[in-house]
């Protein structure tokens, strides 16, 4: 359950339970799958457009949910955690996710989840920046997963990839890591669910001002979107924002921050799985030998942060 926010400001405080572990293989698997799902999406729907109805429906019902089984005054913010929750919602959904789903346009699902991957890479850099100092291990695992990410990228950085989706995806990783650092510093409400939701509505308003001011919506012909997109958003909807983002707020206040990280490591993982099973992705000795160089780091990132 949500901790206070005094707990969340100080990662040694959290400690690792069940229910983290619960939330983390939420967060690893579903969105691991939200970048297959993003890339169907985006074959037939505008991108902004459709990341905006997708997170403010989620957020509308996250919302409904809450006030459902806590009653409606558990919806209240200060205005100080208002703005908190629009801001970190604005770096997580709106340039995090929303610039994921544009490179998408012209970015194959896998390379993608492999670039995001970056993002404890910033995460650290941000906690040194602010004079925290991460264990060795921690440090080792983050080296080792970037070359496992080496390894991983290499085939996929030959030329026959966009290098403006490339730039746009690592960008998202970023501002995903302005966002989930800030999350840990800023006075949010303390309902991580009610958060969640606001987090949501903001990210999505952006995502269709962005949009609109892009175009996106002249000759909008909703009847010329294909089956799998309009799954594959409700997909996305579901799972990808009500579940796995909710999740993953739950355990910015739960958990150590680095442990959180790990999905960015265990994400591309399940997504070049995924893209190889159903979008026929090349699944090379790379790919293999760079995955397990990841999970490796991955398990030493974890038990690492299961002692502090």
């Amino acid at each position: 359950m949500p901790t206070t926010t005094a707990t969340a400001a100080h990662p040694k405080a959290a400690k690792v339970t069940g229910a983290v572990w619960a939330a983390l293989a939420i967060v690893y698997v579903v969105w691991g799958s939200t970048y297959l799902g993003i890339r169907i999406v985006v074959e037939t729907m505008p991108p902004f457009l459709s990341a905006g109805a997708r997170f403010i429906t989620a957020g509308l019902l996250l919302a409904g949910i809450v006030a459902w089984r806590h009653g409606p005054a558990a919806l209240k913010a200060t205005r100080a955690e208002l703005g908190s929750a629009v801001l970190v919602g604005l770096l997580l959904i709106l340039g995090g996710n929303g610039l994921v789903v544009l490179a998408e346009t012209s970015v194959p699902s896998g390379l993608a989840a492999l670039l995001v991957a970056a993002v404890p890479m910033w995460l650290v850099v941000l906690r040194t920046a602010t004079g925290d100092r991460p264990p060795l291990r921690t440090l080792g695992g983050v080296v080792l997963g970037l070359a496992g990410l080496a390894v991983l990228t290499s085939p996929g950085l030959s030329g026959t990839v966009r290098l403006s989706g490339v730039l746009l995806v690592l960008a998202a990783s970023v501002l995903w890591s302005l966002g989930s650092f800030s999350a840990r510093r800023l006075k949010l409400p303390g309902n991580p669910f009610t958060g969640s939701a606001y987090q949501m509505l903001a990210g999505g308003t952006g995502g269709i001002l962005v949009g609109l001011v892009r175009g996106e919506h002249h000759g909008l012909d909703v009847t010329g979107y294909s089956t799998a997109s309009w799954l594959a958003l409700g997909y996305l909807v579901v799972f990808g924002s009500l579940v796995g983002f909710t999740a993953y707020a739950w355990l910015l206040q739960a958990a150590p921050l680095s442990l959180v990280a790990t999905y960015a490591y265990v994400n591309p993982v399940v997504a070049v799985a995924l893209g190889a099973l159903i979008l026929d992705e090349a699944l090379t000795w790379p790919i293999v030998l760079g995955g397990a160089i990841v999970v490796a780091a991955v398990c030493v990132i974890v038990s690492t942060e299961r002692k502090t």
